[in-house]
């Protein structure tokens, strides 16, 4: 990839998924490279927080594949994504067991509070980004939301709000 019209930043980040990559040993007739391709895009997701076209075709030219096949990876599983997230994403749980028990307004006070709507964009200083997920499987918790992996059980309208507000005071 040509690095010519790149930001500082985002050359560093391109030359830390190729230190990455390049750890793994992979040559051009290495079965192993379909293989590791999931492991490179997690981590090039963690890096860059997205995958981007110009990541994906990164990745491809890296492990030796074509465009098609690492599109088709990220387009399959639901934990890449080709969108930008903020820092810290906010999933709510509008599953069956959640939404008895009041998830929707949970949701529509996150969204409220933070100015933005679900499944849409991050928020304006790029801290959050919410999502609607229809179960986690913590139903014996319900209603629940999720904050980068961390669940939080039995919450309220007030109580989402407080988490959210210890991760805004987190920056």
């Amino acid at each position: 990839m040509c690095c010519c019209n790149l930001s500082e930043g985002a050359k560093a980040k391109f030359a830390e998924l190729d230190a990455f990559i390049d750890g793994l040993g992979i040559q051009a007739d290495d079965e192993r490279r379909r293989g590791r391709l999931i492991q490179v895009l997690h981590r090039a997701q963690e890096i860059f927080g997205y995958l981007p076209r110009e990541v994906q075709k990164h990745v491809a030219d890296k492990l030796f594949l074509t465009e098609a096949q690492v599109s088709g990876v990220v387009s399959f599983y639901n934990f890449f994504t080709t969108e930008p997230r903020g820092k810290y994403r906010v999933d709510v749980c509008l599953g069956t067991a959640c939404y008895v028990k009041g998830s929707e307004r949970v949701l529509q006070e996150i969204e409220r509070v933070l100015g933005v709507k679900a499944d849409t964009v991050p928020t304006e200083d790029g801290l959050f980004s919410i999502s609607a997920l229809r179960c986690v499987g913590a139903c014996g918790l319900a209603p629940v939301m999720v904050v980068n992996g961390k669940v939080y059980g039995k919450m309220t309208p007030a109580k989402a709000v407080a988490v959210i507000n210890e991760y805004k005071a987190k920056g």
